[in-house]
């Protein structure tokens, strides 16, 4: 094995349960490896955060002048996760308005209750002394249930949005650009359209006759320069949904493996419980929900004596960097006390997730509530079953016995 196909097999499905040795693998070969497809990987800390923050690296797939591990370039205008300042800055300012801050300070904070009454709500549907899946049964149920009610869709039509999300999530994962993906880029591109049809319809309804959600804010704002066009609708409320529960589901799901996985450590929480924020910063270090994140260069940008070409394809490891020796001391010890914990977790940059305060809180919610059983309980698969995302990597399974 060379390092040029490192991101062949960090994508490898064989490798979902543990790609650390392979990230350990390219920060020694690095900072930068060119790949076997063209594209190059970075995995290292210091110089993540640098592209992170470089106004000469795009993350509009429209950039690629070169072969890329990514959706198709005949592929729609993406969503404003994938689009470059000023039109990035525009649509996620008008996205962030309904959602928190500065416009609407109080609405997450606001949820505290509601997502404490809805997590012991779906934790006392699992009994004791069974054995339980935690995804299924905990993990999706949650964020689903807080970003249903925040939007303003029926808990109802689950089962249709997450048919569409399993398909999105699918065509957008990071992979070799010679892996043949046309079938997949297709179904993506159609989930896409369909869900986002679903979603404007959905706020239609609300038109003139304003509730309590944030699509019904979207399309009942009255400053024509504030409003979103039917695509932006389409495409933000989309991304919103997605990404407002996808992420904490692996962030949730993962946090339970990990403690399960560490008994002294979860010891340490049950009987330290004001820990537990702190604890969730350490989990979005050392097992994030999201391992992967590509950009474009505007123009040939000098990496660590490497030229990264204008148009090609750069894969950010954010795994890899949040593990990285030179930035944290013992990084691959799961540490709930970690201080100076500045992670990947939710990104870096102008593209830093806006939603982390909510997953912050749903995480808290979640794995607080689940502290006093987990002491009892065991894994009943290690490593589980994994899903096939390598970008937004976490369980598909997690069968616990309580």
């Amino acid at each position: 094995m060379t390092a040029d196909t490192l991101l062949e097999r960090i994508t490898d499905y064989g490798n979902r349960p543990d790609p650390y040795p392979l990230y350990a693998e390219l920060r020694e070969a690095g900072p930068v490896v060119r790949q076997s497809d063209g594209s190059y990987l970075i995995g290292t800390y210091h110089e993540v955060a640098a592209l992170l923050h470089d106004p000469r690296i795009s993350a509009d797939p429209r950039s690629r002048t070169a072969p890329s591990p990514g959706p198709s370039q005949d592929a729609p205008k993406p969503p404003f996760l994938r689009l470059d300042d000023p039109e990035h800055h525009r649509l996620r300012t008008l996205a962030m308005r309904p959602f928190g801050p500065p416009h609407t300070p109080g609405r997450i904070a606001a949820m505290r209750g509601e997502i404490t009454r809805i997590t012991e709500e779906v934790l006392g549907g699992l009994g004791t002394g069974r054995e339980i899946d935690v995804v299924d049964d905990f993990a999706y149920p949650l964020p689903v249930t807080v970003i249903c009610r925040l939007l303003g869709v029926p808990r109802k039509d689950e089962p249709l949005f997450r048919g569409w999300t399993d398909a999105l999530i699918a065509s957008a994962d990071v992979r070799p650009a010679d892996d043949t993906t046309t079938e997949r880029d297709r179904a993506g591109r159609q989930a896409r359209t369909e869900m986002g049809q679903y979603l404007v319809d959905l706020a239609e309804q609300r038109r003139g006759h304003p509730t309590d959600d944030i699509l019904s804010e979207f399309v009942n704002e009255p400053d024509p320069a504030l409003r979103l066009s039917r695509e932006e609708l389409a495409q933000t409320a989309v991304l919103l949904l997605i990404a407002g529960h996808e992420t904490t589901v692996n962030l949730i799901t993962n946090g339970v493996l990990t403690l399960l996985r560490h008994p002294d450590q979860l010891d340490r929480l049950r009987r330290e419980p004001e820990l537990l924020p702190n604890a969730i910063e350490e989990l979005l270090r050392y097992e994030p929900p999201v391992h992967m994140r590509e950009r474009i260069p505007l123009s040939d940008v000098d990496v660590a004596g490497t030229t990264l070409p204008k148009g090609t394809s750069v894969v950010l490891a954010l795994a890899s960097g949040s593990r990285d020796p030179k930035r944290f001391d013992q990084p691959d010890r799961f540490d709930p006390a970690r201080p100076d914990n500045e992670h990947f977790g939710f990104g870096s940059g102008v593209h830093l997730c806006y939603g982390a305060p909510l997953a912050r809180l749903e995480a808290q919610a979640a794995l607080g509530a689940l502290l006093p059983r987990l002491g009892t309980a065991a894994l009943v698969q290690d490593p589980p079953l994994y899903r096939q995302n390598a970008m937004l990597r976490g369980p598909r399974h997690l069968p616990v016995r309580l």
